[in-house]
């Protein structure tokens, strides 16, 4: 077992090592602003009017201090901290991840300072962490999740938003994984809606508690104040239309001057204060209206403040960005007492350490130093490495649906925490969560390839080609689904010589339910017809095969759907005449594009940068369809996507070491049909999905290749 288990167990023992020195450096424990305000101050009575949810009192710092004291609740957080790698490590393993892997997954958990120090404190971080991590585990543990995961998920998920507001958004990773792995259709409606059921009970439980104490529902009063606090860094109330009660809350400042987040909804010189004594009954509420009515009127300017936010968790350090942020020192090991002056003093943490059994709050200087200069330098998880994750996270969606689960809880807490202020406190549960969804991305990446050509389809459609039809020097590939309507049009266009070479056209009729086959051979193009629907990438490496064993030399793909001019053939095929390239692809970029979807046009050069990035080949279009290749290159490269093959195709090209070529070429506007490739969302994961999976698959086999050949030669 210790074998097996090495990697993990050393880095656990560190981690054991590292909570020890923590309380033993600091006793009883850390004690922020919300440790007084929101759960200690609240705990006799469990008042839940207070600023947070009180499920933190409710289910750990209440029943710990019922028998033990507040080092007790200390040393439960950094047990939590402990269960989390182990149950994370456990889940890896289970689903097939290296020694190495696993526990490289879950050193963020284990030594991360900034981790390490949270569990420290008398907040309920800890626990919202731990809920979250107990939930998706517990619901990813089987291959396709079952009854009772999904009711302990939801339950789990539910308290979790009961300990943390932010927590109510995981609603929408629990729905959406039952969805996609729940099974048949009829089970994955019904396994969502128990999981949703389960969730809403004890978040339901608690709002009635609150509506009992304070005669409102809601899980706290601070939602109003806290997005008023966001919109307050952008809001423009010279055109917004706000009633008399709620001008009072317009900056009085102009945006250039304005604070942060926390200033205008925590501050004492805040509007919002003001508010407070003009209307204490209705402050939150009146807060919550104005800022949805500025994000109504400025949702760019929304859009941009969250997402200005989010990108500083990429940062290679943790660091204050603007003099307004949420200090980062907060959450790092002092050197004295951490005390915030004003609001949490040495003579109220000294009251409440007594009132708890713990005697006098106590610093050890030297192991500050020690745990201070840990954090500072190496005990920390750089910020791109989360980008890096979610990369391989998205790239092993493509085989198995685990990684969504993490990469969608760690995403959608750091952003909802985000819609509120950029914290460093609030970034720590995407350390746990993210990890662990880029390691199950990984575990899915490695699993066996699908059955390697041909299939039954492919045999089907080639029992309907004449065994002894050779093709000219050059074939013009079409895969196409039903485009009866545009497909002639294309095919007319196909000129019968290029370049001093006979040209021919294929079809390959990807299961369509029109006339396409017929209106292909009606116009002279050799028709091979897949009696199923498969996707456009299945369909071109059944022409490849085809075209490749009969003859061509050189093989040319465009659409059927009149995108594409056939008049810079020519462009494609000379370079491959004349021997100076192995595969030519035209450029939207270096040409002309007449796509007026602004997104789509971004996505080109985003995926065209990513590719260059990874292949160290400067590429400006990765997706343009209209190419020529030697068709000897094809039996080199492997091919597996069902669809958006354009990008496997290039990355093969690129990652073996062939000559690629781009020529500026034209993006004509689509004449007929629609796309079959999803709304641009879609479209988007999927495709980066394959860019990154493809291009790691290729990096694997050929580093494989080229250790087996260094031990061939060294034989």
């Amino acid at each position: 077992m210790i074998r097996r288990h090495r990697p993990f167990l050393v880095l656990l023992v560190l981690g054991v090592l590292l909570r020890v020195v923590v309380m033993v450096g600091y006793r009883p424990a850390i004690f922020y602003v919300d440790s007084l305000a929101s759960y200690l101050l609240p705990l006799p009575t469990l008042d839940p009017s207070g600023q947070d949810p009180i499920g933190y009192d409710l289910f750990l710092l209440g029943p710990v201090v019922k028998v033990a004291d507040l080092r007790a609740v200390a040393a439960l957080q950094h047990l939590l901290g402990i269960g989390m790698a182990v149950a994370g490590y456990a889940l890896l393993r289970h689903k097939g991840a290296g020694r190495w892997l696993a526990a490289l997954a879950v050193t963020p958990v284990l030594l991360d300072g900034y981790q390490v120090q949270i569990e420290h404190n008398l907040m309920a971080d800890t626990l919202f962490e731990a809920l979250l991590v107990a939930a998706l585990v517990t619901l990813a543990w089987p291959d396709r999740p079952g009854w009772a995961g999904a009711v302990a998920a939801g339950l789990l998920l539910g308290l979790a938003a009961t300990v943390r507001e932010v927590g109510a958004v995981l609603i929408a990773p629990l729905v959406l994984y039952a969805l996609v792995a729940g099974g048949r259709w009829g089970r994955r409606g019904a396994l969502a809606a128990v999981a949703a059921l389960a969730f809403v009970v004890p978040v339901a439980a608690y709002v009635n508690y609150y509506h009992d104490v304070t005669g409102k529902y809601a899980l706290s009063h601070a939602g109003g104040s806290a997005l008023y606090g966001r919109v307050a860094v952008f809001v423009d109330c010279a055109g917004l239309d706000l009633p008399a009660q709620e001008r009072v809350l317009c900056p009085p400042v102009p945006r250039a001057q304005r604070q942060g987040p926390d200033f205008w909804a925590h501050d004492g010189r805040s509007p919002f204060a003001a508010l407070q004594q003009s209307a204490p009954d209705r402050a939150d509420d009146l807060a919550r209206d104005f800022a949805l009515r500025a994000i109504r009127h400025q949702p760019l300017d929304f859009v941009a403040s969250v997402a200005g936010d989010a990108v500083k968790a990429l940062s290679w350090q943790r660091g204050d960005w603007e003099w307004w942020t949420t200090p980062v020192e907060r959450w790092r090991f002092q050197t004295e007492f951490p005390t915030f002056p004003d609001l949490v003093t040495i003579d109220s943490i000294t009251q409440l350490s007594h009132r708890y059994g713990d005697g006098d709050p106590v610093a050890v200087r030297p192991v500050g130093w020690l745990l201070r200069g840990y954090q500072l330098s190496v005990g920390y998880t750089p910020g791109p490495l989360l980008a890096v994750l979610v990369v391989l996270a998205l790239a092993g969606l493509r085989r198995r649906p685990e990684p969504l689960l993490f990469l969608a809880g760690g995403v959608l807490v750091l952003l909802a925490g985000d819609v509120v202020e950029f914290s460093w406190r609030y970034q720590l549960p995407g350390y746990v969560l993210l990890p662990l969804a880029g390691a199950l991305g990984v575990v899915a990446l490695r699993r066996p390839a699908p059955a390697p050509f041909p299939e039954p389809a492919d045999e089907a459609a080639l029992a309907g080609i004449d065994p002894d039809r050779t093709f000219p020097p050059v074939v013009v590939l079409i895969a196409a689904y039903n485009e009866a309507d545009g497909i002639g049009a294309v095919l007319d266009t196909v000129p019968p010589k290029c370049c001093g070479l006979d040209v021919a056209s294929l079809v390959v009729v990807d299961g369509a339910t029109d006339g396409t086959a017929d209106v292909a051979r009606a116009h002279g193009a050799v028709t091979c017809v897949v009696p199923v629907n498969r996707g456009q990438g299945a369909a071109l490496r059944l022409g490849y095969h085809l075209v490749a064993q009969r003859g061509a030399r050189f093989v040319v793909t465009t659409d059927a759907d009149g995108q594409y001019d056939m008049a810079e053939l020519p462009a494609l095929l000379e370079p491959l005449v004349a021997g100076t390239a192995d595969f030519v692809t035209g450029s939207r970029r270096l040409g002309a594009n007449e796509s007026t979807d602004p997104v789509r046009r971004l996505g080109t050069r985003v995926f065209a940068a990513l590719v260059s990035l990874l292949t160290r080949q400067r590429i400006t279009d990765t997706s343009f369809g209209f190419r020529a290749m030697r068709a000897e290159i094809l039996h080199d490269l492997t091919l597996t996507q069902p669809q958006y093959q354009s990008s496997e195709l290039l990355i093969g090209v690129l990652s073996r070491g062939y000559r690629v070529v781009e020529r500026p070429m034209t993006m004509r506007r689509r004449a007929q049909g629609r796309s079959k490739k999803g709304g641009n969302l879609v479209y988007g994961a999927r495709y980066a999905r394959v860019v990154v999976g493809t291009w790691w698959r290729e990096r694997k086999t050929i580093r494989s290749s080229t250790t087996n050949l260094t031990r061939n030669s060294t034989a």
